[in-house]
């Protein structure tokens, strides 16, 4: 089923990009840098919640399809990758971490799909370690768009640039644990 409540929660994720990006290029008269920053969090939060609502309502209402399959991981990159192009930018974020993160999302989207095509996607399944990787990426993400001390005296800048070079570290740690579950059979079955 091509339109069900997951898969239209995945396409406003990917329709939510452009708006928190925009809203860093909204001039200064309509929103002050730090309201751009609470407002740019806030639609990447909403977007980040998408994320985890589309997979639980997808079991919860048996609403899972060959096309929210495919469609949901997509929009997680395309999400991650325009927060960290963005934030690159406007310089929160090293473009070596930012190229780090997002090579390895390439790099591993298409190993599952290679995989998948040689019957062998068992060995390049979510593990533990990718999910950490996942968690200090979002919450990294956020605390960088947001920018702003948050009360009592914790500066978000500080506090997501060290998730996000933790995030790094785990992103080149899950990528090397993916490559070496799956190109021992990959090898086998070319």
């Amino acid at each position: 089923m091509l339109i069900n409540i997951p898969n239209l929660l995945t396409l406003l994720r990917i329709v939510l990009i452009p708006l928190f990006i925009g809203i860093f290029y909204l001039p200064e008269a309509w929103l002050s840098p730090h309201h751009k920053n609470v407002v740019a969090t806030a639609v990447f939060g909403l977007a980040a919640l998408t994320d985890w609502l589309d997979g639980w309502l997808a079991r919860s209402l048996n609403q899972m399809s060959a096309f929210g399959a495919f469609l949901d991981p997509v929009a997680d990159k395309l999400m991650v990758a325009a927060a960290l192009v963005l934030l690159v930018e406007i310089d929160r974020v090293d473009a070596l971490i930012a190229v780090i993160i997002i090579g390895r999302e390439i790099t591993i989207s298409a190993l599952r799909e290679w995989m998948a095509k040689i019957g062998e996607s068992r060995s390049v399944a979510v593990s533990v370690l990718g999910k950490l990787k996942t968690i200090s990426q979002m919450v990294a993400l956020v605390l960088l768009l947001y920018h702003d001390p948050i009360p009592p005296g914790i500066d978000a800048q500080v506090v997501g640039t060290w998730l996000i070079y933790l995030a790094a570290v785990l992103t080149l740690w899950s990528m090397a644990y993916y490559l070496r579950m799956a190109l021992p059979r990959a090898l086998e079955r070319s």
